[in-house]
């Protein structure tokens, strides 16, 4: 199983992003996934989670700016984040929970994914 991000780069303070996550390989079914990120002398945090159920959960940090959605078919869930700070500057990762047989079931996580926001 494989979790490929992309669309992280560089963005002027204002502007938008829209991030992508799909999961790949012997996929039994696909949980709860979600985006964390990470900055420079910071742990990582929960930016965004969405339940195969699409109940979803944000940090207040991010609340009313950020989206995250997914498409069942497609294996991928998206963070679409608008009105981006300089603070969320950060590398961006996807996670999902995903069973692979009835009985194996883990965490997976994406490689991670460059936002950078400039004041």
């Amino acid at each position: 199983v494989q979790l490929q991000a992309s669309g992280g780069g560089l963005v002027q303070a204002g502007g938008s992003l829209r991030l992508s996550c799909a999961a790949s390989g012997s996929i039994l079914r696909l949980y709860d996934m979600g985006w964390y990120r990470q900055a420079p002398g910071k742990q990582r945090e929960l930016v965004a989670a969405i339940t195969s159920g699409d109940s979803t959960n944000y940090a207040d940090s991010v609340k009313g700016r950020f989206t995250i959605s997914r498409d069942n078919y497609k294996k991928t869930t998206y963070l679409q984040m608008n009105s981006l700070k300089p603070e969320d500057t950060a590398v961006y990762y996807c996670n999902a929970d995903i069973a692979i047989t009835p009985w194996r079931r883990s965490d997976y996580w994406g490689q991670g994914t460059l936002v950078t926001v400039s004041s």
